[in-house]
């Protein structure tokens, strides 16, 4: 007589199938964990000044639904990521600010637009192939920490938290690919996609300068003076090193970084010394999201940059934290994401 438990309906879960090795082996992982599984690739607005790659992206997804034998779905979510995620990025640039896409994407799309749809077809769960894991409360840091991507998830509440499952985050990408392999998946051997979040190879600068004009600008050395030229200042953020063009060489041939920026005069300061925060300085945020309450004056660690060193910063408020040790790069419209131990418990927008 066969067990009660297996007349029980399976979970079901839709899964985003980018047509990339991760959220294939992630795909592969829920069936064979017994969910009732349906693969769903999110269509995404693509500027028409580049060369079209969603339609060969959802070829490979549609063959690795066809491998697994799941049901096979394309969502249209061009108008929420133009909305929420390419407008939002060249409206903070020609502020300023320096946005980051990637974390905006994971919140207006997929685990905005298609978490909610997902929800309205009655799934219990939505996956996806980040290399992340959760408690059921907060984020939890990749066992493989070179892949880690708690840093672009931070603004997932803790209500959407339980509903979240990420297949591939207890396990390291060399073990994913030859899951892959062993599998027969038609994507083991695909190059992981690189850039901007869905829209493919294209460098941010160059999308942006299809929309914000150009604006030519000096760049200065620590004592002010003219050392060179930029093709304008909306286009840089602090602690970069690339794209703009010294014409008074020194005779130390160190690279230059980006240490202030002057909206107004449109000018870049460089020097041949990395930017920082000092011991004792400040960091405020808005739009924060927190998954455990905080406690003031408790020293936590946090990042500004993806795949940057956790520095140590003290919290003062739920929107201040006091840098106290490491290496942070403040920059306007960056994420500040906090840590606590394993735990990735929220973060904010840099003021």
């Amino acid at each position: 007589m066969e067990k009660l438990e297996d007349f029980r309906p399976k979970k079901k879960v839709f899964v985003g199938l980018s047509g990339g090795v991760d959220s294939s082996v992630s795909a592969l992982l829920l069936k064979e964990q017994g969910y009732d599984v349906t693969g769903v690739f999110i269509k995404v607005w693509q500027p028409d000044f580049i060369e079209c790659t969603w339609k060969e992206d959802r070829l490979d997804a549609m063959r690795v639904a066809s491998v697994l034998d799941i049901p096979f779905i394309t969502l249209d979510l061009e108008k929420e990521y133009k909305q929420g995620v390419i407008d939002y990025m060249i409206d903070e640039y020609r502020n300023g600010r320096t946005p980051n896409p990637d974390v905006m994407c994971n919140r207006e799309v997929k685990f905005g637009a298609f978490y909610r749809w997902a929800k309205e077809q009655g799934a219990d769960y939505v996956a996806t192939g980040h290399y992340a894991s959760h408690n059921g409360e907060s984020l939890i840091k990749s066992v493989d920490e070179n892949k880690d991507q708690t840093y672009f998830l931070w603004t997932l509440s803790k209500e959407i938290i339980p509903s979240v499952i990420f297949p591939i985050g207890a396990i390291e990408k060399k073990e994913v690919r030859e899951l892959a392999k062993k599998s027969n998946l038609p994507v083991a051997t695909k190059k992981d996609s690189q850039g901007l979040c869905f829209v493919g190879t294209i460098d941010v600068k160059t999308l942006l300068k299809q929309y914000i004009e150009e604006k030519k600008g000096d760049v200065l050395n620590e004592k002010g003076e003219v050392i060179g030229s930029h093709d304008g200042v909306m286009f840089f953020t602090i602690g970069e090193r690339h794209g703009f063009t010294i014409t008074k060489k020194s005779i130390d041939d160190a690279p230059y970084f980006i240490v202030a920026k002057d909206f107004e005069k449109n000018t870049v300061t460089v020097s041949h010394t990395p930017p920082q925060e000092k011991s004792g300085e400040s960091i405020s945020l808005t739009s924060t999201n927190w998954t455990m309450k905080l406690e003031k004056g408790k020293v936590y660690e946090a990042r500004a940059r993806y795949r940057a060193s956790l520095a140590k910063v003290e919290c003062v408020d739920t929107t201040t934290f006091k840098v106290i040790e490491g290496n942070l790069v403040k920059a306007a419209g960056q994420s500040l994401v906090v840590y606590d131990g394993e735990r990735c418990i929220g973060g904010g927008i840099i003021c």
